[in-house]
């Protein structure tokens, strides 16, 4: 047939190595800083910290430190924006290497939830970026085929994925030259959930056509496998119908196919699988209608049956993740598979960047999670087993760990007492590696104190300054909406600016920054995005409003690491905006200092002389996504004006709707039409939709909570709607 499911462990080659190119050498604080890693890498210490600060080539460090080891490496980044940062660095320091970018492939995901207080279920609402997810697919494909892989991911990574022993077992062997059916060939790659396109050969990820004289697949890595130029990411199977030859324009003799999905499931294994859910559904509903959970016993049965349904047909159904143990063959509590699985065991290594915000992403991922679906099982709307779907806990995913090196300009307490445990007993070895000099000899930012009082003048005459010698700007507020404010003022005042919040999505993110670096973009403000590990040389002043408002976002270790993002450009300063010297600013403003007098004296002592940073204007991630995608049709931008009408009618059913229960119909407003029972009693209401009237404010606060979940949910189907008819 020409073709076979592997079902053994191909595991990386071990002739892959990992080649640093780079027209530089490690220099000051640098050369010390990755002997000290390397070796305690080669002593087997568990855990080290680098205390590195900005702009010193902390990951040029950890390239230099990752060509030494010689192992697969895991990059831990806070969030998605930073990841692909370091991604774009490390894929310029390792060019022939597998430099892999794993995140959250969700642009908007609002996961299922029951309010009990207001008997209002919020069903899942998720939009797939397919792009990330074909990245996802191929940092897991690297990870089986090559030994010099470095995957940078976001903490999302702990979360369960399929079972990498599955995904590889369902994997699609071809040998090229060899005969095989077009038809025989499609049938196999259903299996493992490729989706017939019988409309079109322009086919995208994860789909398959079948022509008259041969078959055309499209798989999840570009330029990988035997791929034509002319369709990157595609194999095509032909010429004739009955017996094909596979070709290719690569000198290669197999084709490795890997699933669709990473929740794969053998055909094999389907019933064991249903039959594993209907007991647990039986034994729930057993024990539901004992208490005389009646209805939540109906609803669990409705619910569970249409999934079992769907499985049975087609081997998927939309919230598969929920039945994961099942899928896994997992007992109940067992921790689940994740992206770490994918990896040798105990012959990795792990780099926690940013780890004084990443090392409690980690800690606190599972509680939310386990709170939400809680209040689903005892409601009827999962099963026990849904609460194995989760991420994994703080313990079960250090445990998995043999080596990590924690980096960040202000490590927590955390890290820093792992690594003073490892290092206890041994005199020879400090504590805490330091990384205080940078290679081009700029100093930490100059540190102004300024009185909150005028401050928007006195920051519109700063940045005047800064554009007219063509610098950016980077400002810093509490809220999103301050933010937006801020930047709406500045555009009023005929100057370049934009906002940067959560709610940009994470592609959107890379362009903005992108065209700040441009200079289509003169002045970008934010809220918490601003902080670690933003590489923009070209900013030369940060200014933070509201400075001495304690709490997280004004703590020393936020603005030490705001302080930062002004330390790669030889003009850089700092603006405190504030009425008092908080104990926060004055601790920051302290170590701003101190090693602003080791930087000098270094400078002084090797006759160095401070020079700009040129850093190329690359993104090697949307140069990836961005070639793939094909030029917005009129219809396509019809259907952008659709959705912004969406959004706006969506605000109004917010101010006009009514709520209404789970067991109601769940779409009661259309929100490009408005009420669907004509209008609401403006009297009785105010702006918002609260009831005004005396004795009422308790149960108005709870229809306010209930308008906006549906108002959300209506928005959400809608838009999704709109996404679907796009593809």
């Amino acid at each position: 047939m020409g073709f076979s499911f592997p079902g053994h462990d191909r595991r990386p080659r071990g002739d892959d190595r990992f080649i640093l190119f780079s027209p530089f050498s490690p220099c000051g604080d640098q050369p010390k800083a990755i002997e000290q890693l390397v070796t305690g890498l080669r002593q087997s210490l568990r855990f080290q910290t680098l205390l590195g600060a900005t702009g010193t080539g902390k990951t040029f460090v950890m390239a230099n430190v990752i060509v030494q080891h010689q192992k697969p490496t895991l990059i831990l980044a806070p969030n998605k924006m930073l990841a692909a940062q370091l991604c774009n660095e490390l894929k310029e320091l390792f060019p022939n290497n597998a430099v892999e970018y794993f995140v959250s492939y969700y642009d908007y995901y609002r996961p299922e939830a029951y309010l009990a207080v207001s008997d209002v279920f919020v069903d899942k609402v998720s939009v797939v970026n397919d792009d990330i997810d074909r990245l996802r697919h191929s940092a897991t494909r690297s990870l089986f085929e090559r030994r010099d892989t470095v995957v940078v991911a976001s903490v999302s990574c702990i979360y369960g994925l399929g079972m990498p022993s599955e995904y590889l077992r369902n994997s699609l062997l071809l040998h090229v030259g060899a005969q095989c059916s077009p038809l025989a060939l499609a049938s196999k790659l259903r299996l493992l959930h490729y989706v017939s396109n019988e409309l079109s050969p322009a086919i995208s990820r994860g789909q398959i056509y079948v022509l008259s004289d041969g078959a055309k697949a499209r798989g999840d890595k570009e330029g990988g496998g035997a791929l034509s130029d002319e369709e990157q990411g595609c194999l095509l199977i032909g010429p004739s119908h009955t017996d094909s030859i596979l070709r290719s324009n690569r000198n290669i003799s197999e084709i490795v196919i890997y699933p669709a999905s990473h929740f794969v499931t053998s055909s094999e294994d389907k019933q064991r699988i249903l039959h594993e859910i209907r007991t647990e559904l039986y034994d729930r509903v057993a024990e539901l209608e004992e208490k005389g959970s009646f209805l939540e016993a109906e609803r669990l049965t409705q619910r569970t049956e249409s999934d079992l349904m769907q499985i049975e047909a087609v081997g998927y159904c939309r919230s598969i993740e929920n039945y994961a143990r099942h899928l896994s063959g997992r007992k109940a509590g067992e921790p689940p598979d994740c992206l770490v699985d994918y990896f040798p065991h105990e012959d990795w290594l792990l780099i926690v960047d940013e780890s004084h915000i990443t090392v409690p992403q980690v800690r606190g991922m599972y509680f939310g999670d386990r709170m939400r679906k809680e209040t689903l099982v005892r409601h009827g709307f999962r099963l026990p087993s849904a609460l194995d779907n989760r991420p994994l806990q703080e313990e079960e995913f250090w445990s998995r760990v043999h080596q990590c090196i924690f980096v960040s300009a202000t490590p927590g307490q955390w890290e820093l007492q792992q690594s003073s445990l490892c290092r206890s007993g041994d005199a020879s070895m400090e504590e805490v590696t330091e990384l205080i000099i940078r290679p081009t000899g700029i100093l930490d930012p100059i540190v102004h104190t300024r009185s909150a009082v005028g401050q928007v003048d006195d920051l519109l005459k700063e940045i005047l300054q800064r554009i007219s010698r063509r610098e950016r700007v980077l400002i810093t507020t509490l809220t999103k909406r301050t933010a937006e404010e801020v930047s709406s003022f500045l555009r009023d005042h005929d100057l370049k600016a934009a906002w940067l919040h959560s709610e940009v999505k994470s592609m959107e993110r890379l362009k903005i920054v992108h065209a700040l670096r441009a200079g289509k973009i003169d002045v970008l403000v934010g809220v918490n995005l601003l902080r670690e590990g933003l590489d923009i040389p070209e900013v030369s002043l940060v200014a933070i409003l509201d400075a001495d408002k304690e709490g997280f976002l004004r703590s020393d270790r936020s603005l030490i690491q705001t302080i930062g993002r002004a330390s790669r450009n030889v003009n850089g300063t700092v603006i405190l905006y504030c009425e008092t010297v908080t104990n926060s600013m004055a601790r920051a403003i302290a170590e701003t200092e101190r090693r602003r007098r080791l930087q000098l004296a270094y400078n002084e002592k090797n006759n160095l002389t401070p020079k700009p940073l040129v850093k190329p204007l690359s993104n090697s991630i949307l140069d990836l996504i961005l070639p793939a995608k094909a030029k917005r049709s009129a219809k396509e931008s019809d259907l952008l004006e659709l959705e912004e009408i969406v959004d706006d009618g969506a605000e109004q059913n917010l101010q006009s709707g009514e709520g209404c229960s789970v067991e109601e119909a769940p779409i009661k407003y259309h929100p490009l039409l408005g009420s669907v029972n004509g209008h609401s009693d403006k009297k009785n209401r105010t702006k918002g939709g609260r009831k005004t009237k005396k004795g009422d404010r308790a149960k108005a606060d709870v229809d306010a909570a209930t308008q906006r979940q549906v108002s959300s949910l209506i928005k959400s189907t809608a838009i999704d709607l709109l996404h679907l008819l796009r593809s």
